[in-house]
């Protein structure tokens, strides 16, 4: 998905890296009940849709994922657009009819102000266009995509540890129960010839 050059994701089931990200980077995940939005709806996909997520993290402006989708299903493209629309609807739903939403006017006029600049969106914008999507085509690339998702928190400084956060997929690649979203782990070591970093 992107329509810029570069940005498009050309093999829909292919696994890929790709990064979703609010509009003027707008801390709206620091609310717990706007990343169990995201998480709901990710386990949606992975049910309904045919989504297969192998990482992710949910940071307070955005969310960086592993991911590819099953043969059969509509392709990735479609399900990460059904994604963002339907999250889309729901985050805005919940920040601007929340009354303990404190930020709520200003959200309002930011989601407002993006929306002018885009012809697909109505009333608001949340998500920014596009996803920067990268393929993952080999081990060494998509291993060092793995470790930037789960080190992200710990560089934002919001943890010690990877596996601290609770909305990362680093619990489930050390064998943790207590995580929020299953995932495929990716098996490094079925890769012919791989050598860990």
């Amino acid at each position: 998905m992107g329509t810029r050059r570069g940005y498009v994701i050309s093999d829909q089931f292919a696994m890929h890296f790709v990064t979703i990200t609010i509009v003027g980077w707008v801390d709206l995940f620091t609310r717990k009940e706007c990343k169990e939005i995201l998480i709901e709806s990710l386990k949606f996909c992975v049910m309904k849709k045919g989504l297969i997520v192998y990482s992710y993290v949910i940071m307070p402006s955005h969310l960086h994922l592993i991911l590819r989708a099953k043969e059969g299903s509509d392709g990735l493209s479609a399900i990460i657009r059904d994604f963002k629309k339907f999250t889309s609807r729901n985050l805005i739903k919940w920040t601007l009819d929340n009354p303990f939403e404190s930020r709520k006017d200003w959200l309002k006029v930011v989601f407002e102000y993006h929306a002018k600049f885009n012809s697909n969106n109505q009333q608001f914008q949340l998500w920014q266009q596009g996803n920067h999507p990268k393929i993952l085509l080999h081990p060494k690339f998509t291993e060092q995509k793995l470790n930037y998702i789960h080190a992200n928190p710990v560089v934002a400084g919001i943890v010690d540890l990877g596996e601290e956060y609770i909305y990362s997929s680093a619990r489930n690649y050390i064998g943790r129960k207590d995580f929020v979203l299953d995932v495929e782990i990716i098996d490094f070591g079925a890769q012919i010839g791989y050598i860990p970093m």
